[in-house]
């Protein structure tokens, strides 16, 4: 650690409380601190989407799982941009138009007015968006301790704690203004980082070729040499078999895509016009970042390999392969600069992740469950305090995480997947979907990816991703239960935009 790289990253705290404070004097209304009064731009809203997918897993766990594993983690590179385009397209297109005419703040409002659920339902879904997010933020705090501690030189707790403070002082300050303008600053200071560094690390590597050639000969615990370079494990492998591949296709597009703290972005835009192209802009913005941080991995475990490079000795060491990697390749001054990125990929999320837990707290379960006649100054002081009391909790929580951050980060996503994505699809597509259904669905898959993680991890591995099992039940839930139950009112049905189609069409 030296003066200058103390003082560039002090500087970049700076500009994030900034940001924070500047934004605070447009919090007005619980509107404008949910939701930025729904006026993000096409840029800002486009990146905040991209920036609230990108999470710790990105830079740290995505180059970590790469240095593990190899080619058969390849395919997270383009199901994880996918999930942007889906949550903004497929999911995103209609909760827009139809939050625009009903005043949605969150998604949670959408799910209890489309199943005429105002209670139940609400809670339901609002618990799960608690329980998941909770899960979640544990691995984004895990991610930056890993790298203010290697920076610093500081303690795990140390780092979490510095880590907790600057990020919720300034979602306190200013809500979803805040997040928007940090995620946008953050945004590009990820991907003009990744750009310039990661190409420096593979050719410092020897170049593609020679690293494909280092890891073909790795043998793994699981699998013969040569399984590192190949796009799936052999059956009876813990993961990346081909049975698992399709369990994680349905993990990362669908299940990301309908994280509350990513759909809800939808719900902030300015103009209708944006769901045109902005699947497509942040697809493509995302995934050449996505392909180069594995790539870096992979190099980075071919140094390793031929021991021109050591990771620390710490449980978690895969985890430290890209930070390790660009402070091998690089001069000093631009590692200076690199904690900076690092920083933004694991932040950008984790500050979306408390707003949404917050908003969760203060708007759906205060608001609508606890106390009905509640001002908007209530509501917005509930939600900042439940934003405190989530940053310690977490916190503490992340004090011990597992092994490696990607495991912890897709348990989150997992839950998400078994709980939110029939429920949301149905909803919105499927005129046959009812209260009943919609309830059994959530609360069904969330039970049964609770008790399939529970076996997978105590009693035996299973063969694909556990949350594939609550998503299959919750499919089962919502059809059976549906067409078991009295369909819902055609007029409701119509206020909703339900039904097989995405653009707005003049309902019969």
């Amino acid at each position: 650690m030296n003066v200058g790289m103390v003082s560039i990253l002090v500087s970049y705290f700076i500009i994030l409380l900034f940001i924070g404070t500047w934004a605070s004097k447009k919090i007005k209304t619980a509107e404008s601190f949910i939701v930025a009064g729904k006026e993000l731009g096409f840029w800002v809203f486009t990146v905040l989407v991209v920036a609230s997918c990108t999470s710790g897993m990105t830079l740290i766990g995505v180059a970590g799982l790469g240095f593990k594993l190899g080619w058969p983690t390849i395919w997270e590179q383009i199901f994880v941009p996918l999930a942007c385009a889906i949550s903004i397209w497929i999911f995103g297109t209609k909760l827009y138009r139809v939050g625009k005419k009903k005043g949605y703040l969150t998604v949670q409002d959408y799910f209890a007015h489309r199943f005429y659920s105002p209670k139940a339902m609400r809670g339901i879904s609002g618990f799960a968006v608690l329980v998941t997010s909770l899960i979640y933020l544990v691995g984004q705090y895990t991610a930056v301790s890993i790298v203010l501690s290697w920076i610093f030189g500081i303690s795990h707790l140390q780092a979490l704690m510095i880590a907790a403070i600057v990020v919720m002082v300034y979602v306190l300050l200013g809500g979803l203004y805040a997040v928007s303008w940090t995620s946008l600053f953050q945004g590009l200071i990820l991907i003009l980082g990744v750009l310039f560094t990661a190409p420096f690390v593979i050719v410092k590597a020897g170049g593609m070729s020679h690293v494909n050639n280092v890891l073909s000969k790795i043998s793994l615990p699981f699998a013969p040499a040569g399984s590192m370079t190949k796009l799936a494990f052999p059956s009876g492998a813990p993961a990346f078999t081909p049975a698992f591949l399709v369990s994680f296709f349905f993990l990362l597009a669908f299940g990301l895509a309908s994280a509350p703290h990513i759909v809800n972005n939808v719900l902030a835009a300015k103009r209708s016009g944006y769901f045109k192209w902005a699947p497509l802009v942040a697809f493509l913005i995302y995934l050449p970042i996505m392909y180069l941080i594995k790539f870096v991995g992979f190099s980075v475990r071919a140094m390793v390999t031929e021991g021109v490079l050591t990771l620390p000795n710490v449980k978690n060491a895969a985890d430290y392969s890209y930070i390790a990697g660009v402070q091998y390749a690089l001069p000093n001054v631009i590692w200076a600069f690199f904690a900076v990125v690092v920083l933004a990929a694991v932040m950008s999320t984790t500050d979306r992740l408390m707003l949404t837990i917050g908003s969760c707290a203060g708007w759906d379960i205060y608001k609508n469950l606890i106390n009905p006649s509640a001002s908007d100054s209530k509501i917005t002081t509930v939600s900042r305090a439940v934003v405190i009391v989530a940053a310690i909790g977490t916190v503490l929580l992340a004090i011990n995480p597992p092994k490696l951050l990607a495991w912890l980060i897709w348990m989150g996503i997992g839950l998400m997947l078994a709980t939110f994505v029939v429920p949301l699809l149905a909803g919105l597509y499927w005129r046959r979907a009812t209260r009943e259904g919609a309830i059994s669905s959530m609360l069904g898959g969330f039970i049964s990816a609770v008790g399939a993680g529970y076996y997978d991890k105590f009693v035996s591995h299973l063969p694909v991703h556990f949350s594939f099992y609550g998503f299959i039940v919750s499919i089962v839930l919502m059809v059976v239960i549906s067409l078991l139950t009295q369909p819902p009112d055609s007029k409701l049905l119509d206020e909703t935009e339900t039904g097989p189609f995405i653009s707005s069409r003049k309902m019969e």
